[in-house]
C-alpha cells in the first residue's frame, strides 16, 4: 500500500525545487535582517502544545500521539509556543527565525494540507520599531518573489477598546473576535446574526466606519506609529479594523498580508507576549509562497556527458561543482543523455569525447535554443 494519507502530499521535481528556492531566498533575507536559526522537536507532550490557549481553533486541530510509555503527546501545530522554552534566558532582544513543519488536524481543502512548511520570524524583547523592520522584511521578501503585497494592520488593543465601548460582556469578547474574523470568509449577514447572540452586531456597523473615528480610542496611537515608522522603511501599510488573526495571545498591533489577484491572506502575524516579555513575529506558509509565486529558478543546470571518456568528464564534472555550478555526469549513450537533459530541463549540456579532450575544447550545448558552441577547457 503506497497511497497517501489524506491531507499529506509529496513534492518532487519542479514543486519541490521550486519550494527549495524560496527557502533559500527566506533564510537568505532572514539572516541579512540579523534573525538567527533555531530547531525544535516535532513531537511535544500535549499539555504543552495546548500552553493557555487550549480553546483557540488551531489548537482544538492539533495531531494527538502517545508513545510506548503511554504519554499524551502532540504534534507542534506551529513554532510560537516552543518559542517560550527556546527563549528563555536569551540575550535580549532574542531575534530567531524557524522553518520547519507544523501539522493540523483539520479538514483538507484543495490548497489546505494537514502538514505545511511554516517559515517564522519573531523578535522576543521588540517595539513597534521592530514590527516595522519586519513587515519592511515581508515586503522585500514578496516583492523578490514577484508578488506585490497589501499589507494591513489593526490592534487586540483598539478591538477590546471597541468592544468595551459597545457595552460587550468581558466574557463575550474573544468569541465576538472570532466572528468578525470570518469577514470575507462567509457574508455579512451571517456574521451579523452569529453576532446577535452576544447582543453584537452593531460592532460590525462600527468597524465600517471611517478610519477617523478609531483616533478617539488611546490604542489607535500604536497604528498611528507603526504605519509612521514602516514610511521609513518606504512600505505603506493600510488600517484594516476588521483584520483580527484567530490567535487570542495576540495584545497589539497585528498585521495580514493578501496579494493583488489572491482572495485568501498568504500570510500574518503580530505582537504577542513570550514569558512575560513584549514580543513580535510573522509568519510565512512555504506552500502558500510557492503556488502565488513567479519565482523561477536562478542557478544554471549542467550535464556533463562522457563519451567514452569517464575519467575526463568526472574531473570536469568536480571543477565546475568546486566552482558552485550544479552538475549532473551522465556517462552512456548521448541519445539517452540528451533526453535526459530535455526531460530535467536542464540548461546546457558538455560533451566530453577523444576529440574534446585531445583539442581541450568542448562542445556546449544550449538545451533551450539548440546552438552548440566550442570553449576552452580553461575557460569553462
Amino acid at each position: 500500500m503506497t497511497e497517501l494519507v489524506k491531507g499529506f502530499k509529496d513534492y518532487t521535481e519542479e514543486e519541490a525545487m521550486k519550494k527549495a528556492e524560496i527557502k533559500k531566498l527566506l533564510v537568505g533575507t532572514f539572516e541579512n535582517y540579523d534573525f538567527e536559526p533555531a530547531e525544535t522537536p516535532i513531537v511535544e507532550y500535549e499539555k504543552f502544545v495546548k500552553g493557555e490557549n487550549e480553546k483557540d481553533e488551531a489548537v482544538s486541530d492539533i495531531f494527538k500521539l502517545k508513545d510506548k510509555g503511554n504519554r499524551a503527546l502532540a504534534l507542534r501545530y506551529e513554532f510560537t509556543f516552543q518559542l517560550n522554552r527556546i527563549a528563555k534566558n536569551k540575550k535580549l532582544p532574542y531575534r530567531r527565525y524557524q522553518i520547519g513543519e507544523v501539522f493540523r488536524d483539520e479538514p483538507v481543502s484543495s490548497n489546505r494540507f494537514r502538514q505545511f512548511t511554516q517559515c517564522d520570524i519573531d523578535v522576543v524583547g521588540s517595539t513597534i520599531k521592530d514590527e516595522a523592520e519586519i513587515l519592511a522584511m515581508t515586503k522585500e521578501i514578496l516583492n523578490n518573489l514577484k508578488v506585490e503585497p497589501i499589507i494591513l494592520v489593526n490592534n487586540r488593543k483598539l478591538l477590546n477598546e471597541i468592544l468595551e465601548s459597545e457595552k460587550i460582556k468581558e466574557k463575550d469578547r474573544e468569541k465576538v473576535l472570532v466572528e468578525i474574523d470570518k469577514f470575507g470568509k462567509i457574508s455579512e449577514e451571517e456574521i451579523r446574526k452569529n453576532l446577535k447572540k452576544y447582543k453584537a452586531e452593531n460592532v460590525l456597523k462600527v468597524l465600517k466606519k471611517g478610519e477617523d473615528y478609531f483616533r478617539k480610542f488611546p490604542a489607535y496611537k500604536e497604528i498611528l506609529e507603526l504605519i509612521a515608522y514602516c514610511l521609513y522603511y518606504k512600505v505603506k501599510v493600510l488600517f484594516s479594523p476588521t483584520v483580527i488573526r484567530g490567535l487570542s495571545y495576540y495584545n497589539g498591533n497585528i498585521f495580514e498580508v493578501k496579494a493583488k489577484g489572491v482572495r485568501e491572506t498568504i500570510l500574518g502575524g503580530g505582537s504577542y507576549k513570550i514569558n512575560g516579555i513584549q514580543s513580535t513575529g510573522i509568519s510565512f506558509g512555504l506552500e502558500r509562497l510557492s503556488a502565488i509565486s513567479k519565482i523561477k529558478k536562478t542557478e544554471k543546470r549542467i550535464l556533463v556527458l562522457s563519451i567514452n571518456e569517464d575519467k575526463k568528464a568526472i574531473e570536469l564534472a568536480q571543477k565546475l561543482r568546486a566552482s558552485g555550478k550544479n552538475v549532473v555526469i551522465f556517462l552512456g549513450k548521448p541519445t539517452k543523455a540528451l533526453d535526459y537533459a530535455n526531460s530535467k530541463k536542464i540548461d546546457e549540456v558538455i560533451f566530453v569525447g577523444k576529440e574534446e579532450v585531445k583539442k581541450k575544447k568542448y562542445k556546449v550545448r544550449d538545451m533551450k535554443t539548440g546552438k552548440e558552441k566550442y570553449i576552452n577547457i580553461n575557460n569553462l
